[in-house]
């Protein structure tokens, strides 16, 4: 008669070692099961093999299964309005927030990770505070300008378009400094990427030519241009001889020929640059290595300055205890700081139509109504030392600012840099090859809500697991659209060869990178003919489609724009990750297939998360972290005209 108890003991015992808990739900006084491993909560019992997300090495997850009480926050229905600094309730008259409702979205929060890494230890990045968030960005556009002084007083040309922004990339895979955004310790000191980009403009900027008359006024400027430029230089007197001789054959060949077509002028010019190109940058070397080295010393003295004013700002703050890390495995999980946030200054908060519009100082920063529902929900999910929001405006004015001053204040400027796959593309990522995880993306233009970002700091508490060159995964199914930086691209391709070769378990890499092949690009030639490469796919230039760079504030229909390259699509994956993730020729065809689909005339399907919760909702689509909970759920919107 002791049998069944005997089967009851030794079902507790398996649900335990599973990763199961009872725990018990103060807000609906009851008990509920909570999964350590795969953060799961459910009302009912498991039953092993239904709920279990198997995979073949040990899983950990270091969580603990509380149950904090609903994070107040403008967006959570029926919560009144709270004061970011103190929690408590806003002045009367201060609009509240309604419900948010949209037909489309341009993500899936639901979606769970398949990414396992070795558990870390807290991160030592300095916390995120509005007011050094500002100092930074006074002088990351200080910089900037110091930029444009230099490269028209010593070369008498504007700055290359994104070079700067670029520059900002190419140091990142470098550096080895505190700041997150500006370079200080990077060797070499002189950027390959800024030095390059500045060359190419030497001794003109050469533009795009539609027309006869625009090639014919371009090839009299250049040979103008670099007479001048020869005359004015120290350059050796073969140097001298040689671009003159050229420079006043192209101006008596102008002046006799009037009867050229576009063509001959445009071969003329390409002549014209293989003779006189490499003593033009003999003589201009010296001094575009000083702009190089003058920006780069300049930034190092920024981030002392940036530096020293936020450790007088913590200096009552004490780095708490790290928590102890095993050596395991664990299902990856958003950056946490070692060093508690201080108390935040108050950041207003008003929405004009469907913009939000955060103010700190008289310095605003906007992002659309749905982008900022979807910043609520993230936060929710990864945020563990807020539980009221009382830090969410401080923490959102940071992270929108950061990216504001990485882009910069030109019309659309740093847009370009990178596009975002299309939804129905992702959505066949994640059905056909179990891909859960953005490998570059940032919380305003991530699908999933675990990815990797530039920033540690100000994007851990959406969700980030930091920069990618600094994650490990031993498994798990990722896609890469890395931004448009080649020494970012190639030091991509390092990582993903190194992490393919050491892991044995399944490890798949889906790159989307622009198919450039005059020349060809270092990554893409690495990636073709990688070991790791299991299949390579083109989609046709102008037939295909990326969201904008700035959707998180763009208008509805500059949302998506045509692709004026092609796009090479390259699987990198190991043998345990090609038997998982095979891509097959039906796979293949399916992802084709969902390049053709007009978002902007289909949508995206809005994900359970989105949908209006049951009278007894499923717990596993609530938070991991915290009991399941009847109610309403949120709605979060498409990005909004304005």
């Amino acid at each position: 008669k002791n049998e069944p108890c005997r089967k009851e003991k030794r079902g507790g015992d398996e649900l335990v070692q599973a990763g199961w808990s009872k725990c018990w739900s103060k807000r609906e006084n009851r008990p509920y099961w909570f999964n350590r491993f795969t953060n799961q909560s459910m009302w009912e019992m498991p039953v092993l093999g239904q709920h279990d997300d198997i995979v073949s090495i040990e899983i950990g997850m270091p969580v603990t299964p509380t149950t904090p009480t609903v994070p107040i926050s403008p967006i959570t229905p029926r919560a009144k309005p709270w004061n970011s600094t103190t929690g408590t309730e806003d002045k009367p008259g201060q609009p509240a927030s309604a419900l948010y409702r949209t037909n489309i979205i341009y993500w899936d929060l639901d979606i769970q990770t398949n990414a396992v890494i070795r558990e870390r230890a807290p991160a030592n990045h300095l916390p995120p505070h509005p007011e050094i968030e500002l100092q930074r960005a006074r002088l990351t556009t200080k910089l900037r300008q110091h930029y444009q002084e230099l490269c028209y007083q010593r070369e008498g040309i504007e700055p290359p378009r994104e070079s700067f922004n670029r520059w900002l990339l190419e140091r990142k895979v470098l550096d080895k400094g505190p700041d997150p955004l500006l370079p200080s310790d990077c060797d070499p000191i002189i950027s390959r990427s800024m030095f390059r980009e500045v060359m190419n403009d030497i001794p003109i900027r050469l533009s795009r030519i539609k027309y006869k008359e625009e090639a014919r006024k371009l090839l009299f400027k250049y040979a103008e241009a670099a007479k001048k430029m020869i005359d004015s230089r120290n350059a050796t007197p073969d140097s001298r001889k040689v671009v003159k001789w050229n420079a006043e054959d192209t101006m008596n060949w102008l002046r006799r020929d009037h009867s050229a077509s576009k063509e001959d002028y445009m071969d003329r010019l390409e002549h014209l640059r293989k003779q006189c190109g490499p003593h033009v940058t003999a003589v201009a070397k010296d001094s575009v290595e000083g702009i190089c080295t003058k920006i780069y010393h300049i930034s190092v003295e920024y981030v002392r300055r940036i530096r020293q004013a936020h450790q007088t700002l913590l200096k009552d703050c004490n780095i708490t205890e790290a928590a102890e890390v095993q050596d395991r495995l664990v299902y990856c999980y958003p950056v946490r700081l070692a060093l508690p946030s201080p108390n935040q200054p108050r950041v207003e908060l008003h929405f004009e139509n469907d913009i939000a519009c955060l103010r700190y100082k008289g310095e605003m920063v906007k992002v659309n109504r749905g982008y900022f529902a979807k910043l609520e929900l993230l936060y929710r999910y990864s945020c563990i030392d807020d539980p009221r929001f009382e830090k969410f405006l401080s923490r959102i004015w940071c992270l929108v600012k950061r990216y504001q001053v990485m882009f910069g204040a030109g019309v659309n400027e740093g847009m370009g840099l990178q596009g975002a796959l299309p939804v129905p593309v992702f959505e066949v990522l994640n059905k056909q090859f179990g891909v859960s995880f953005e490998c570059f993306a940032s919380p305003l233009n991530s699908y999933f809500k675990q990815f990797c970002s530039a920033f540690p700091d100000t994007d851990g508490f959406f969700g980030s697991r930091g920069p990618f060159l600094n994650f490990s995964p031993a498994s798990g199914s990722f896609e890469a659209n890395p931004p448009f930086c080649e020494e970012l691209k190639d030091a991509m391709v390092t990582h993903f060869e190194e992490l393919l070769e050491k892991s044995s378990e399944p490890l798949s890499f889906i790159i989307f990178i622009p198919e450039w092949r005059d020349p060809l690009t270092p990554a893409l030639n690495r990636m073709e003919t990688s070991a790791f490469r299991r299949h390579h796919m083109s989609v046709p230039a102008f037939e295909h489609e990326y969201r904008s760079g700035s959707q998180h504030i763009c208008k509805k229909e500059e949302m998506y724009y045509k692709a004026v390259h092609g796009t090479a699509v390259i699987f990198l994956q190991n043998d345990a990750g090609f038997t998982k993730w095979e891509p097959t020729p039906e796979r293949i065809q399916e992802l084709l297939a969902a390049y053709q689909v007009s978002q902007r005339a289909l949508g995206s399907p809005v994900p359970s998360s989105t949908s209006s919760a049951p009278t007894m909702p499923s717990p596993a689509r609530e938070n991991p972290k915290r009991a399941p909970r009847g109610g309403p759920r949120i709605e979060f919107g498409k990005p909004s005209e304005y």
